[in-house]
């Protein structure tokens, strides 16, 4: 999880990533941080992350990104 919150950290600094649980819906992640996150996670994971991942649910928190790389590392 420290990863996860570094990598937010370095996009968009400041933000209480620990406790918010609506990056996405709250536009602190806009598009453009959002698919800069999605090549961070890709080169720091090994993980594709398709256009179908590309859901609010899956970014409005720290928890909810490191779930979905979790199972994209599975795959």
């Amino acid at each position: 999880m420290e990863k996860i919150f570094e990598i937010l950290e370095d996009i968009i600094p400041g933000e209480d990533y620990e406790n918010s649980t609506s990056l996405v819906d709250d536009n602190i992640l806009d598009s453009f941080a959002v698919l800069s996150l999605v090549t961070a996670l890709e080169d720091e994971y090994g993980i594709m992350i398709s256009p179908s991942e590309l859901v609010p649910a899956n970014f409005n928190s720290a928890a909810a990104i490191l779930e979905m790389v979790n199972r994209l590392s599975e795959e």
